[in-house]
C-alpha cells in the first residue's frame, strides 16, 4: 500500500509525465519484496514499465513508461521503452498504433506485450553486422537481457522476450572481411543502416534507448532483479468490460493512461490459447521461400 512506500519515493507517485501511477508502483515493489524473501534476487533496485502509456510526451519527446527504483539510493529514473507492434494477420488484426498501445498477448509469434511479473536473467551479445559512423565502418553489437516469467509469462522464454537498446541494423549489402569472426564462408559481413526506435514500437521486447540501455544492463548483468510490466490480462479485460458499460474506470478502481485509453477505445488482451492456433495456422500458410542473398557493397 502507498502508506509502506517511503516518502522520498511516494513524491514520484502520480499518473503525471514523470510519474509512475500507484497500482504499477504497488506491484512492482510487491514483486522485488517477493523476490528478496525467495532469495531470488539481491538486487537493490527493482524495474517496472506501464504500457499504457503514450510513446511520446505533450512536446513530442519519447514517454516516460520505464521505470528503475534503486529504494537504498533514493534512486527514482522513468525513461522511455517500446511496447509489441503486434500483427495483422488475414484472420485477426492484433496489430498496435505508434502512439498507444490496444493489444496485449503472451502467444509466441504475437510480436505484443505481456503484462505481469518477471525475473531478469542472463544477458547475450551479439554481432548484428556494420555501418558507418564517423566516416568508417564500424561493428554493432547488441545486448539481449533474457527474461524469465511466471503465471501468464512462464512463456517468456519461448517467446524470446527480453529487453534490449531500441536499434537494429536495416542490412543493405555484404563486404569481404575474411579475417572477421563473423565473416560467412565466403569471407563476407552484412553491412547496414542503424535505425533507431527509442520511442516506437518493438517485437514484443523491452527496449530502450542506447543510454539506458547500458545503465540498465549494467544494473542487472550478474546481478538479477524484478520486472513488473503492467497491465496483466485480467487488468485489461476488467478495463475493457467497465468501458463497455459505460462506466468510468476510476470508479471501477481501475487504471489505465487517459491519453491512451481515448485513443485505442477498448484494450484487448488475447490469451496465448485464443491466439497461438491463429498465428500458428498463418506460418503454415506461408509459402516456402529461398532466402536471399545480399548484394556485394559498392
Amino acid at each position: 500500500m502507498l502508506g509502506d512506500i517511503p516518502a522520498w519515493l511516494q513524491k514520484h507517485v502520480g499518473t503525471g509525465e514523470g510519474q509512475i501511477a500507484p497500482v504499477v508502483l504497488e506491484r512492482a515493489r510487491a514483486l522485488h519484496q517477493k523476490n528478496m524473501r525467495q532469495g531470488k534476487t539481491r538486487n537493490a533496485c527493482y524495474l517496472a514499465m506501464d504500457a499504457t502509456r503514450p510513446s511520446t510526451d505533450s512536446d513530442g519527446a519519447p514517454g516516460r513508461r520505464f521505470y528503475v527504483i534503486c529504494e537504498d539510493r533514493h534512486s527514482f529514473r522513468a525513461v522511455s521503452s517500446g511496447y509489441g507492434n503486434g500483427r495483422n494477420l488475414p484472420r485477426a488484426d492484433f496489430s498496435n498504433g505508434r502512439t498507444c498501445a490496444r493489444h496485449f498477448s503472451n502467444a509466441e509469434g504475437s510480436k505484443l506485450t505481456a503484462g505481469g511479473a518477471y525475473l531478469t536473467a542472463e544477458t547475450r551479445t551479439s554481432f548484428r553486422g556494420f555501418y558507418t559512423e564517423a566516416g568508417k565502418r564500424v561493428p554493432f553489437y547488441r545486448t539481449f537481457v533474457v527474461f524469465e516469467g511466471e503465471g501468464d509469462t512462464r512463456n517468456a522464454r519461448e517467446r524470446a522476450i527480453g529487453g534490449h537498446q531500441a536499434a537494429f541494423l536495416r542490412w543493405q549489402c555484404r563486404f569481404e572481411q575474411a579475417d572477421s569472426p563473423y565473416a560467412d564462408k565466403e569471407g563476407f559481413v552484412p553491412y547496414g543502416q542503424m535505425v533507431d526506435y527509442t520511442s516506437g514500437r518493438s517485437n514484443g521486447c523491452t527496449t530502450w534507448s542506447e543510454e539506458v540501455s547500458r545503465e540498465i544492463i549494467s544494473l542487472v548483468e550478474g546481478n538479477p532483479t524484478s520486472l513488473y510490466i503492467y497491465p496483466e490480462g485480467d487488468d485489461i479485460d476488467r478495463v475493457a468490460l467497465a468501458v463497455g458499460r459505460g462506466e468510468p474506470i476510476s470508479q471501477a478502481g481501475l487504471y489505465w493512461n487517459v491519453q491512451c485509453l481515448s485513443e485505442i477505445g477498448v484494450p484487448k488482451f488475447w490469451p496465448k490459447q485464443t491466439l497461438q492456433p491463429v498465428i500458428n495456422q498463418w506460418r503454415r500458410s506461408l509459402p516456402k521461400q529461398t532466402p536471399g542473398v545480399l548484394p556485394i557493397c559498392q
